[in-house]
């Protein structure tokens, strides 16, 4: 049983609170896709609730995980399970074999994480489904972290993989990190059950202080 957002503080709050909001966005959609699923870097496919993220695609036709080498989070040896090195080129074998690609928050751990995005893209027929994070404190047992994600880089990634950026939501929890949960797609087929959503709109044309906003990088987060 896990405890409510407002029993958690410190650590657990900054940490849980968007792993449960994330968790939440995904069980809204999953259950649209009916094709090959695939969790990339899944580990153990554990979703930090007690529960398996395959759980939130019943009715996808199959499901798959990837995972990198041995070691932290690396290899766990069981079935449909394929090894993927993100910035290594993409086995041709796996391009375009999945239906919706899923992944739970590991562009920030990829140094070169325009390469690991296009793979995943192109891993995808037609969705690809990515948590990252936008506002985090630096993490990793095992493994670095580098990198953080706006909107509209995750849009622009997108774009660049031939993909369009239907839905892009954020956690607004104070003192708590703050997820973009990011659906992007090749067709127009999910438009009608995914609405459009772009959580960050702001005017490229006037000048922006991160104290004006609460949830953008540099705005009043921890105050």
């Amino acid at each position: 049983m896990e405890r409510s957002d407002l029993e958690l503080s410190g650590a657990d709050k900054k940490f849980k609170v968007p792993r449960l909001w994330s968790n939440a966005e995904l069980r809204k959609f999953g259950p649209l896709f009916t094709g090959l699923t695939v969790n990339v870097s899944a580990w153990t496919d554990e979703d930090k609730e007690g529960g398996r993220y395959r759980d939130y695609f019943p009715n996808a036709a199959d499901y798959w995980t990837t995972n990198y080498k041995s070691g932290q989070k690396g290899m766990q040896h069981v079935e449909k399970e394929i090894f993927l090195d993100l910035e290594a080129d993409l086995d041709p074998a796996l391009a375009g074999r999945f239906d919706v690609v899923f992944n739970h928050t590991t562009l920030e751990h990829v140094f070169n994480f325009w390469k690991a995005f296009a793979n995943m893209a192109a891993m995808s027929k037609e969705a690809l489904i990515l948590v990252v994070p936008y506002i985090q404190q630096v993490h990793g047992k095992g493994y670095l972290d580098f990198w953080r994600f706006t909107p509209h880089a995750m849009n622009r990634l997108y774009r660049d993989a031939g993909m369009k950026m239907r839905y892009c939501s954020a956690n607004g929890a104070d003192q708590a990190s703050i997820y973009l949960f990011c659906m992007g797609f090749r067709s127009r087929a999910y438009n009608r059950a995914v609405p459009r959503r772009f959580d960050l709109k702001i005017d490229a044309d006037h000048e922006l202080y991160g104290t004006d906003y609460r949830n953008v990088i540099g705005g009043r987060l921890f105050d």
